[in-house]
């Protein structure tokens, strides 16, 4: 199948990747895999506790991989963590094998998103503002760099948002045969 059978989430922490990726999965009949879960079923234990013991660049290590087992499987909605882009072989992979939305979201709203979430080890330490505009300054041209199409988060409910990312990814398959 073609690599347009894949739709890959990325962005931020706070900007539902997990959430509206479920329902586009749901909707265009496709699988859902949320790649940190599928970190932490393969290993038994929480990303926290990876990070803990393996530091981020065992995370890291761990993501890639878990990315290339996914970046083959077809009719799948691929939910990424938010750092899987710091990875030029991530960036890659992703922007080759498949259509790859970027959901955008403002400091302020994945600040609220994430306040009451304590399984988030970049979050534990630090004030969370901060954090994120960090956060953001690295990682929000990588995003921008693969990005198929760039959804803002912050301007619809999830319901519409799953309706744009349908509409942008049937558009771009409807532009690939048309080539």
């Amino acid at each position: 199948m073609s690599k347009q059978q894949r739709i890959f989430l990325i962005g931020p922490m706070g900007a539902g990747k997990t959430t509206i990726g479920r329902m586009v999965a749901r909707d265009m009949e496709f699988g859902f895999a949320d790649s940190d879960d599928l970190i932490e079923e393969g290993t038994g234990v929480d990303i926290t506790t990876i990070f803990d013991y393996e530091g981020e660049s065992g995370f890291r290590d761990r993501e890639s991989k878990m990315l290339k087992k996914l970046s083959i499987e077809d009719k799948k909605v691929i939910a990424t963590g938010g750092g899987a882009v710091l990875s030029a072989d991530n960036r890659e992979l992703m922007r080759n094998s498949g259509f790859v939305v970027y959901l955008k979201v403002s400091i302020r709203q994945a600040i609220f998103r994430t306040r009451k979430d304590t399984k988030r080890p970049i979050l534990q330490n630090g004030n969370p503002r901060e954090i994120f505009t960090r956060l953001a300054k690295e990682r929000n041209p990588l995003y921008e760099s693969i990005a198929s199409c760039t959804v803002d988060t912050d301007r619809h409910k999830t319901a519409k948002l799953k309706d744009i990312i349908i509409n942008h990814y049937q558009q771009s398959l409807t532009e690939s045969t048309e080539k």
